[in-house]
């Protein structure tokens, strides 16, 4: 009786070594598809902080102009018009520095281009390889 039960469980780890190498493979293509995954996600995020920067980069751009306008207008004409653009370059130089500060605040979202998540995964995989449990 022991004999046969002793068949039956070298054939079991038989069976199990046989699976192994596609067991390791199907993990591998998951702990990828995590990586990828997790890789998109920052990069959109970063995406749209640099979207930000480009868009506060424009309006600084044109809050310049408006500020040498109203350096012409100031030159040129009475107060009411220099002071005029004046305000408006201040206005637009406020909604430049708003736009700096979220983007800012969107590329630490996500930085740094770490897939953590694949990588906490992959320790979990390895030492439940060794035998070390989570």
């Amino acid at each position: 009786m022991t004999e046969e039960r002793d068949k039956k469980a070298r054939r079991s780890l038989v069976s199990l070594l046989a699976e192994l190498p596609t067991l390791i493979i199907q993990l591998l293509k998951d702990e990828l598809e995590n990586f990828k995954r997790e890789i998109t996600a920052k990069l959109a995020k970063l995406g749209i902080g640099v979207g930000l920067f480009v868009a506060a980069a424009l309006l600084a751009f044109f809050a310049f102009a408006t500020l040498i306008a109203a350096a012409v207008l100031g030159i040129a004409t009475a107060l009411p018009a220099w002071l005029s653009a004046l305000i408006v370059g201040v206005a637009l130089l406020l909604i430049a520095g708003i736009l700096v500060l979220v983007g800012m605040r969107s590329l630490k979202k996500g930085l740094p281009p770490v897939p953590e998540q694949t990588i906490e995964s992959l320790k979990k995989d390895v030492n439940t390889v060794k035998g070390l449990g989570q």
